[in-house]
């Protein structure tokens, strides 16, 4: 199989590998919060800058048409944030907000497409939203020193998916403004997820 076969073939499997790994990135930590029945370690203002930040790349990539398997995770992973947020709510004792989060990403979502160059300042804006969603995550880890129902798994698999849309995003379209989102969420991904082992690890040794 010549270059010009494997690259077409390799952009494929890691389309669908990272497809495939967003039906479930969120599930795990979902499952951790409904067994302990809390959301401990879980930053809700993480939560809310990540979710921000799918829903403008889903509309900025939709906008541009770019390929749809290139995005098409987007979706998936907003429905299991919403849900997650939910619970987070719940079990922060904070449901009267869900509302009000509800007319936010409503009333965002229609007004990112009414002008270009909107679009496109919101995407340069949600790297750096997404951004401070991890730092968010790390900085409560840091005060908390306790990693709690954080799921090291949907971490683990956030940082494939991002790594995986590195390749894709070269290969395809090639836009610097995607490419750059992916790169740094791929490192404060790996960060993030070496954190909560390490606090792990310390809870262990305690033990």
């Amino acid at each position: 199989m010549g270059s010009g076969e494997l690259l077409p073939l390799l952009v494929e499997v890691a389309n669908w590998s990272t497809i495939l790994a967003c039906l479930v990135l969120k599930v795990p930590q979902g499952v951790a919060v409904i067994a302990a029945k809390s959301a401990r370690g879980i930053s809700l203002e993480s939560l809310v800058l990540e979710l921000s930040g799918f829903i403008v790349c889903l509309r900025y990539m939709s906008y541009y048409n770019n390929p749809l398997p290139s995005y098409v995770e987007y979706p998936i992973i907003i429905v299991q944030d919403v849900i997650l947020l939910l619970f987070v709510l719940y079990y922060n004792g904070k449901m009267k907000d869900a509302l009000y989060y509800t007319v936010i990403f409503v009333v965002g979502w229609y007004m990112l497409a009414l002008q270009q160059w909107i679009i496109n300042l919101a995407m340069n804006l949600s790297t750096v939203a997404s951004a401070l969603s991890k730092y968010a995550q790390l900085q409560y880890l840091w005060w908390t020193k306790d990693s709690g129902q954080v799921s090291a798994l949907t971490w683990s698999l956030a940082v494939y998916t991002c790594l995986t849309r590195i390749f894709t995003t070269i290969m395809t379209s090639n836009d610097v403004t995607v490419l750059v989102r992916f790169i740094v969420m791929s490192v404060l991904n790996v960060w993030v997820l070496a954190t909560i082992l390490h606090y792990r690890k310390i809870v262990k040794k305690t033990d």
